[in-house]
């Protein structure tokens, strides 16, 4: 069972560099990924933005196998800032978990 976490919602709404609320779910960004990670962005962005922090968490190592080539991005057809919104987690995870 999913937890929402207020606290969390709050931390990624309240971030500029956090902009998947435009992200259509498409599938284009997963198609085109070199490394194949199904889970980026389309999933993972959607559980942050609910607050399932738990979630997000659960899929860190995807998180860090991201390459941040922007190849996704530049196929995204809502203009979704997708390698920051990753840097965004990234960052999110070593301050919070790893608390780097």
């Amino acid at each position: 069972m999913a937890k929402v976490n207020p606290a969390f919602i709050e931390k990624v709404t309240a971030s500029e560099e956090f902009n998947a609320t435009e992200c259509m779910n498409c599938g284009v960004c997963s198609a085109v990924c070199p490394v194949e990670i199904d889970l980026l962005p389309r999933k993972l962005f959607r559980y942050a933005l609910l607050g399932l922090e738990d979630k997000v968490l659960e899929h860190t190592p995807a998180i860090y196998q991201c390459l941040l080539c922007k190849l996704c991005e530049a196929n995204c057809t809502a203009d979704v800032h997708i390698a920051e919104n990753v840097r965004f987690l990234r960052t999110y995870i070593s301050k919070e978990v790893y608390k780097l």
